[in-house]
């Protein structure tokens, strides 16, 4: 047992450090300086990441707590440092991101007087959080820092927010350092595994679909030798994307409407059952039987109870797929060969569709020609992060990642402004890797001044940027709705390229789909931050099924 001695910022630190934080992301502030004194003295020193706007650092850390699947930190001033920070925490909140955000607080010894940013921080977080508290004195730094980052990194992960008061800060304290370790999640109740497994046994067109929590609960291998050992139809979503690979004979993404059509089980693990699944009702058009559903989560809150359940089951999520697949294979090997032939028969017909698109010639730029030029460029080991509405749903429609942990959407929560920050931090816990930021031209506005952040630590990412002049996700469903549409337009064809260049970085506008390619080829190649600004057509909608409501 090691003994921790200083001021609280260097306990902090400590603690932080044991939990396997390797970045501090920041914008300063002097409620929390004895936070970065115990980064610049820890040895060897933290490093600081400071940025542009609190939420870009709260942004970082959440991605850091996606790629990781470690906690993230974000350290924010107090007040509006804090309150900067809200959007991020909630997203977190949403996706099961596991981060720690630490505010700074008003001193003790001046509370209730009005001193500079004086605001009780915690009631306002809770409702986002897993925990939100303040620790009141550097005695209480160790061992309340200790516990933010385990509850953070436990199932079900997600935000925990913590404040300490300016005063107490800097005051002297002593503590244990942590182990560093999070619980591993609950074991499956026995008996739930063998009714999914039974029900997947009497299922002839099954289709499971594989979310963002089977990567945060390590369970990625688990499910890649489900779907390869049983020949079971899969789907991902979220950072599902990428468990099963790009291309996998098993992946039938692309023939998702003709997946969840069809099937008489659907299985869905490591997500929750809202709107982008239909709310956990799949088939049942056109007089058809709806298909039956079974929901298997990291912890028993996560399990739906809007949708109606044939089955579910909750605990760590390798022991859950690995529990399925060894009581399937005691009832007996399934043959679905059959169904998933015609979904490979779907996926290769969805290519051949999307084909036309990828190569429009069109003018002004089809969205989807933005991407038959980029999929070829991904690299295996590329981290791709979507920020925007209209032209990141077509990066969903057309990017299958080569691996899992390399793709960040905003989640549930659909937050712009989260790409700069996420950015950063791929670039970060990825180093070798390839990061590209898929951009839309609305959200840039939320980030972009951080591309300052990424050249001033000299972070190199390609950003790519779908640029209609319009609030793209709005801008036409209000006109089918009222037949016109209002603050849905922003400038014409700005060079946000030339921002990019302005702060260091480097770019440049694109409005023939043949240039593209090369412009790509420009940006990887840069060594910079790069923004490949393409002028893309506002008339070219992605086709939705849901808006979200």
């Amino acid at each position: 047992m090691t003994e921790l001695s200083g001021h609280a910022g260097e306990l902090a630190v400590a603690v932080a450090r044991a939990h396997g934080v390797e970045t501090m992301f920041t914008l300063s502030g002097a409620h929390v300086f004895p936070m970065y004194d115990g980064a610049v003295k820890a040895e060897p020193p933290m490093r600081l990441l400071d940025v542009r706007h609190e939420q870009t650092a709260a942004f970082a850390a959440e991605a850091t707590g996606k790629l990781t699947r470690r906690p993230g930190l974000a350290v924010l001033t107090a007040g509006p440092g804090v309150t900067n920070g809200i959007s991020a925490i909630a997203q977190a909140q949403f996706a099961g991101s596991p981060m720690v955000v630490v505010g700074g607080r008003a001193p003790q010894n001046r509370w209730g007087s009005g001193s500079l940013q004086e605001l009780d921080q915690p009631p306002i977080i809770a409702p986002i959080a897993k925990l939100a508290r303040t620790i009141p004195t550097a005695a209480e730094v160790a061992a309340g820092f200790d516990e933010a980052f385990t509850v953070a990194g436990s199932s079900h992960r997600g935000p925990v927010f913590i404040d300490v008061p300016m005063d107490e800060f800097f005051n002297q304290g002593t503590g244990v350092l942590p182990s560093g370790a999070t619980p591993r999640g609950a074991d499956p109740d026995p008996e739930l595994i063998e009714q999914v497994a039974a029900l997947l046994a009497g299922a002839e067109r099954p289709v499971l679909i594989i979310g963002t929590d089977v990567w945060a609960d390590g369970a990625e291998q688990a499910a890649l030798e489900l779907v390869e050992w049983a020949g079971l139809p899969a789907i991902t979503n979220g950072m599902g994307r990428g468990v099963i690979p790009g291309g996998h004979p098993y992946l039938v993404t692309k023939a998702r409407g003709q997946a969840l059509g069809g099937a008489d089980l659907v299985v869905v693990v490591g997500t929750p059952l809202d709107f982008r699944l239909g709310y956990g009702v799949f088939g049942g058009k056109d007089g058809g039987t709806p298909a039956r559903v079974v929901h298997l989560a990291d912890t028993p809150g996560q399990v739906a109870q809007h949708a109606e359940l044939v089955a579910s089951a909750a605990g760590d999520l390798t022991a859950v797929l690995t529990g399925v697949r060894d009581a399937l294979d005691k009832i007996g090997p399934p043959d679905w060969s059959g169904w998933a032939d015609d979904l490979r028969a779907g996926v290769r017909a969805a290519a051949d569709r999307d084909a036309e698109l990828l190569g429009a010639e069109a003018d002004p730029i089809h969205p989807a020609r933005v991407y038959g030029e980029l999929v070829p460029r991904l690299a295996d080991d590329s981290v791709v992060i979507g920020d925007g509405g209209d032209f990141v749903s077509f990066a969903g429609k057309y990017v299958e990642p080569k691996r899992p942990g390399g793709w960040l959407d905003p989640g549930p929560y659909g937050c712009l402004g989260a790409g700069l920050g996420a950015a950063i931090a791929a670039r970060l816990a990825r180093p070798s890797a390839q990061v590209t930021l898929l951009l839309g031209d609305g959200a840039a506005g939320f980030s972009l001044m951080d591309v300052d952040t990424l050249v001033r630590h000299e972070l190199p990412v390609v950003m790519v940027m779908g640029n209609n002049s319009a609030w793209g996700l709005e801008k036409g469903p209000m006109q089918m709705i009222y037949g016109y549409d209002v603050v849905a337009d922003l400038a014409h064809r700005t060079r946000y390229d030339e921002v990019v260049k302005a702060l260091g970085g480097a770019g440049e506008t694109v409005t023939d789909p043949r240039e593209i390619g090369p412009a790509l080829d420009r940006a990887y190649a840069a060594g910079t931050p790069y923004l490949v600004n393409v002028i893309t057509d506002v008339g070219a909608t992605y086709p939705r099924n849901t808006y979200g409501v």
